[in-house]
């Protein structure tokens, strides 16, 4: 197997536990595999209820499956693409070294995107004079201002699966201003071929386990969790920044919002936040990716026959 496999999809999809029996599977057939995490928030510290890094899943038959690009940095810092390139491929060339097929695995289209295809990217300095200008702006005043960015530039870089708060929003058009004042040279990022694999949830499936799993999550300390960051001095505003979980369940703490309130409108943005990754999902396949799609209701031994299948030449 000489192809990066990539297994994308939505939240609560099945879509790690799919690539860690994957590799599993050909761990016990001679060919050695490593997942590299597809998540804009898995790789901070401390966030592990919230983002479902759900790390038990790697561990398939007591076998302990290698992962990289998952608690790599802070929690309260502020992660970027351009940095997930270098992590990425300093990761993949490491795996291909080994003589280990790396399997790309996750949700964030932009960052699945962002490798898959070589985007070009330059790390992006703060502008403090923009940033004092959009302070105050609703998210759906600078949505409408990404959008106006992007139309000029041609940009595929943004869109409403990654920009859920102010702060991300402000940060794209940070990133989306910058590019269009200063265009990057020829990329220097390799190209990568891989076969993708979608897992595709039916939309009642997907809306309960959502519900299901947000519930089991409360009861096994995502509130405390969250505590905790903000007792080790992480700045409420910092937390909220990283969206869903962390912008609720921080708002509630802080007494922003009731459990209740905060557990509706929490179940609310996820939905929404499944809706908008599937969204990318099909526009990657309108801008030429092909993504052979599986259907998470599958047994799980069909769905890696599946694959494997597909990556037989």
């Amino acid at each position: 197997m000489q192809k990066m496999v990539t297994i994308l999809g939505p939240t609560a999809s099945g879509k790690t536990q799919l690539a860690a029996v994957l590799a599993a599977r050909l761990h016990r057939e001679g060919q050695e595999a490593e997942i590299l995490s597809g998540d804009s928030r898995q790789v901070y510290r401390g966030m592990t209820i919230g983002t479902g890094k759900d790390l038990d899943d790697y561990v398939v038959d007591g076998y302990r499956v290698p992962y990289h690009l998952i608690d790599i940095c802070d929690a309260g810092t502020k992660y970027n693409l351009f940095e997930y390139q270098q992590d990425f491929l300093a990761a993949y060339e490491a795996i291909r070294s080994r003589g280990a097929l790396p399997i790309l695995c996750g949700g964030t289209g932009l960052y699945i995107e962002s490798v898959l295809k070589g985007y070009r990217l330059s790390p992006v300095p703060q502008n403090q004079a923009l940033r004092d200008e959009l302070e105050g702006r609703s998210l759906d005043e600078l949505t409408a201002m990404l959008v106006e960015l992007k139309r000029q530039s041609g940009s595929t870089m943004h869109n409403q699966t990654d920009v859920d708060t102010a702060q991300r929003a402000i940060r794209a058009i940070e990133i989306e201003t910058y590019n269009l004042a200063n265009p990057t040279p020829e990329r220097e990022f390799p190209a990568i071929e891989s076969e993708v694999f979608g897992v595709s949830i039916e939309r009642e499936a997907r809306r309960e386990k959502i519900t299901r799993r947000l519930r089991q999550r409360l009861d096994e300390g995502m509130i405390d969790e969250v505590k905790g960051l903000l007792d080790r001095g992480i700045a409420a505003d910092d937390l909220i920044y990283y969206g869903l979980e962390y912008k609720f369940v921080t708002e509630y703490v802080v007494g922003k919002l009731t459990f209740d309130e905060m557990f509706r409108q929490l179940e609310i943005a996820i939905h929404q936040f499944a809706k908008r990754q599937m969204t990318w999902f099909r526009g990657m396949e309108r801008r030429g990716f092909t993504i052979h799609w599986i259907d998470a209701a599958l047994p799980m031994e069909e769905k890696i026959q599946l694959i494997l299948k597909g990556l037989t030449p």
